[in-house]
């Protein structure tokens, strides 16, 4: 079986394949916990930026293992 945080970094290495600009929402019991989006430039490189819903703070991370952390965190 699959973890939760294997998963969740396969959906953020599925956006930065993707490339441009992309969001997505991830969900506990069908409620949005965390918006993020993907975007990647010359300048600055890959950048992740998390919106936490119920806090409303936003966080920008170049890492994908941190953001996934994060994440994991938001939903477990």
């Amino acid at each position: 079986m699959e973890s939760h945080l294997v998963r969740i970094i396969n959906r953020l290495e599925l956006m930065a394949n993707d490339g441009g600009n992309l969001k997505r929402n991830f969900e506990r019991d069908g409620v949005v916990v965390a918006e993020v989006s993907y975007s990647y430039d010359e300048e600055n490189g890959a950048l992740f930026t998390l919106r936490d819903v119920e806090a409303h703070e936003t966080f920008t991370f170049d890492s994908i293992d941190l953001i996934a952390m994060e994440i994991y965190e938001l939903l477990y």
